[in-house]
């Protein structure tokens, strides 16, 4: 259905902007899709990572209700086509984020085994690799990720900052999330996470100017809340995250 395809790119067009209104934009785009062919497997995949990112943002009333909307969408997804990339790709997401390791990591794997050209599924594979504590491996599919999409999104620049803070590469780390705030100025967790990096340097005031340029983006921000759902295997790699917070007297 050449209509459904057009609001499914459009709909993901929008969803990569990872923001709070392009994404209330989206879902209804998806659920048109939807309706207009119900064995369309990736715009449920779509749809269900919409409500996967409101759940990981706080965007919704109730972000546990959002994430059990997104797994029952995503169970849909896969009951239409389970060859579909992009729905493999999504349930490894929504599978991290369910502390579901070891299936999120075998659905990446099949996201890539499927579609060998699928940036999205390489970038999301690298990622789950690190909140595993395999950081190290990130970096190869991370940059394949890139070399297949020249234009990617800015998600893939946080989630290489990530995997250089993991391994205590804050300068390298540094970069990354510099150029994700360029191109992506709304971002809140590149800029915790900035903060953490020039905390672990012993830069107390870039800390601190880090911190307050994401209170001003995000005024809501709760660290206790990200401490609570952040999916890593090894709380150890979440606390060097606090710990260089804690080293910049963040927050205060």
């Amino acid at each position: 259905n050449f209509e459904a395809y057009n609001l499914f790119l459009r709909a993901r067009g929008l969803w990569w902007r990872f923001t709070r209104e392009t994404l209330a934009e989206a879902k209804p785009m998806f659920e048109h899709a939807i309706t207009l062919d119900d064995g369309f497997a990736a715009a449920y995949a779509g749809l269900a990572q919409c409500h996967n990112i409101e759940y990981i943002n706080v965007w919704s009333e109730s972000p546990e209700a959002s994430q059990q909307q997104a797994y029952d969408l995503v169970l849909k997804a896969m009951s239409r086509d389970a060859s579909d990339a992009q729905a493999n790709c999504i349930l490894g997401s929504i599978m991290l984020w369910r502390r579901e390791h070891e299936q999120a990591i075998a659905a990446a794997e099949k996201s890539v085994a499927l579609e060998p050209n699928y940036s999205y599924g390489y970038a999301m594979l690298g990622h789950i690799l690190h909140y595993v504590g395999r950081s190290t491996e990130s970096f190869d599919l991370l940059d394949k990720a890139i070399r297949l999409d020249p234009h990617y999104p800015d998600l893939y620049l946080n989630f290489i900052g990530l995997a250089h803070f993991a391994l205590g590469r804050y300068e390298d780390a540094i970069a990354a999330l510099k150029q994700r705030i360029v191109r992506n100025p709304h971002t809140d967790m590149s800029r915790v996470l900035l903060a953490a990096c020039h905390g672990q340097l012993g830069q107390i005031d870039a800390a601190r100017t880090a911190w307050r340029e994401m209170l001003r983006v995000n005024p809501a921000y709760s660290l206790e809340q990200r401490k609570r759902i952040l999916p890593y295997k090894d709380p150890r790699d979440l606390e060097k995250i606090i710990d260089g917070l804690r080293k910049a007297g963040l927050p205060d």
